[in-house]
């Protein structure tokens, strides 16, 4: 049987796309049959509620799981699109603390993964937009990290420090981790910084990034409201026709590897 691909969705600026892209991968690859888990790891629950889940309504979050006080299928959730989802919510921000003295304490999630593996095809795990103790967990159970990055100014000095400290963090928490992919989010054709940044981010990073660009897009803004991602919400927009290229192009890199490792 195989095993379901962890990839962490991770960079330590805000407001690049984590949580949109968290949600709106989990609905394109749910859309194109695949099983998928959501892990929200983000204390502000925004995947949760993007999940179409309350997040003021839950018996259990990661937040019991990560403290072992409750199990897997305890916690567990199933969003209306498909996808199942261990929500998450502000306790998670008191199980941060509990566990900085734990033994163990950045293996928590890895341990609650590894037996869930063969349920699933892809696992995504929403990191809050630090190199917290949360992100650690998620770095250490994930075999990937994609980047969202907005094209802008400073973009390129603030990625070659987070793939720096991920590059670092590999050799003590997680050897095999390896970079999925750089993806550009916010996207304005119409703007020359933009495309200047865009063009700046292939000729330093070469095929780490992805080729598919997130556009920004008023439906993918809208959708979040309606406890949505945009493949239900408006799944003919550019947002929504993004995600479901993003969701392709994943796929195909799975095929890809599997290809290669029986070769």
């Amino acid at each position: 049987m195989s095993k379901a691909r962890i990839i962490a969705i991770a960079n330590q600026k805000g407001g690049v796309g984590k949580t949109t892209t968290s949600v709106n991968l989990s609905a394109a690859l749910a859309s194109s049959g695949a099983k998928v888990l959501l892990v929200d790891l983000d204390p502000q629950g925004n995947a949760t509620t993007g999940a179409g889940i309350d997040k003021r309504e839950l018996d259990a979050t990661t937040c019991e799981l990560l403290l072992r006080e409750a199990d897997f299928d305890a916690v567990r959730q199933r969003s209306p699109e498909d996808y199942d989802i261990l929500p998450g919510n502000g306790d998670l921000t008191a199980a941060e603390i509990h566990l900085m003295d734990a033994s163990g304490r950045d293996q928590r999630l890895k341990e609650a993964l590894e037996p869930q593996r063969g349920k699933y095809d892809f696992i995504l795990i929403d990191c809050p937009p630090s190199l917290s103790l949360l992100t650690l967990n998620a770095l250490a159970a994930a075999d990937g990290v994609l980047v969202p990055t907005q094209c802008e100014f400073l973009a390129l000095e603030g990625l070659t420090a987070m793939l720096g400290t991920i590059q670092t963090l590999m050799k003590r928490l997680n050897p095999a981790l390896q970079i999925e992919g750089i993806l550009r989010t916010m996207y304005d054709l119409r703007n020359n910084l933009d495309n200047a940044v865009s063009a700046d981010l292939a000729a330093h990073f070469g095929e780490r990034v992805l080729r598919t660009i997130i556009p920004r897009n008023v439906r993918l803004a809208e959708a979040p409201s309606h406890g949505q991602s945009i493949i239900a919400y408006d799944r003919a927009s550019r947002g929504g026709i993004a995600y479901l290229g993003l969701a392709g192009e994943i796929l195909r890199q799975r095929r890809e590897r599997k290809t290669t490792e029986k070769g």
